[in-house]
């Protein structure tokens, strides 16, 4: 059931106009991280930003496996879900994160709406949108905690309600974040998501479910293999995952759920 999930992938996205550097381009010191970041080093700010207990209101999120398992997919095709997921809706935010911090290392704040309005085109599901607006602000409000002084905070303040890979990716930038870190970050998030939220749905043996998270781990590490040297709004992945953005939609009208998403 969940392999009609796999990726569709759709026409070629109309070219923008936005060309932004390549990841192995300069870029202007200015422009990076801010003293803050340098207390400390790119792996424990990477660490810190995986902890579930950061308080970005992810416990209300299941990555769609509530949905799910309303709809039939099992405990043993949870795996699948997870790979479904990294291969599609995981993939675009992840592609859009990274162009997001490339423009914020190069201090190219007006262009964040751009990089929004192109993750916005490639969600179709008004459902996925209002659950990645809603995981931004969480993201945002810590943005602003721990670096107010932080280029860039006032561009995502001025997007009505910015997409979650946005504000992740000025994050990234601001924290000292690789590229490859960032879609490292971004796909272990929605595995281990999907990982804890079958625990409150299902008596199930965590040792299973961390499991499932070590074993997309190859699959992760292709998606930054693939997602971190792109530099151009174009370059953002363009799929759709049909059940997924379906289950979504009708998640969002029940009353009767233990997650929002």
């Amino acid at each position: 059931m969940v392999a009609r999930t796999l990726p569709h992938r759709g026409g070629p996205h109309p070219p923008s106009g936005r060309e932004l550097p390549r990841s192995g381009d300069p870029r202007p010191d200015s422009a990076a991280a801010p003293t803050e970041a340098s207390v400390g080093s790119a792996e424990l700010m990477l660490m810190l930003l995986a902890d579930a207990r950061l308080p970005t209101g992810a416990h209300t999120q299941s990555a769609g496996l509530e949905p799910a398992m309303r709809h039939g997919v099992s405990v043993a095709e949870v795996p699948e879900l997870i790979a479904a997921r990294l291969a599609t809706v995981t993939a675009v935010e992840a592609g859009t994160a990274v162009v997001a911090r490339h423009l914020a290392i190069d201090g190219r704040f007006d262009g964040l709406a751009a990089v929004d309005e192109a993750w916005q085109a490639r969600t179709v599901s008004p459902a996925l949108r209002e659950a990645s607006a809603l995981a931004a602000r969480g993201y945002l409000r810590l943005l602003r905690s721990l670096w107010p002084a932080a280029a860039g905070l006032a561009a995502l303040t001025a997007l009505r309600h910015p997409c979650r890979a946005v504000v992740l990716g000025v994050t990234a930038a601001v924290s000292g974040l690789s590229a490859a870190q960032l879609v490292r970050l971004i796909g272990n998030d929605d595995a281990a998501t999907i990982a804890a939220a079958v625990l409150k749905i299902e008596p199930v043996d965590p040792v299973l479910t961390t499991r499932w998270v070590l074993e997309a781990q190859p699959q992760i590490e292709r998606l930054a293999a693939r997602l971190a040297p792109i530099g151009t709004i174009d370059e953002i992945p363009a799929l759709a995952a049909p059940l997924i953005e379906e289950w979504a939609e009708l998640h969002a009208t029940t009353t009767q759920r233990l997650f929002r998403a």
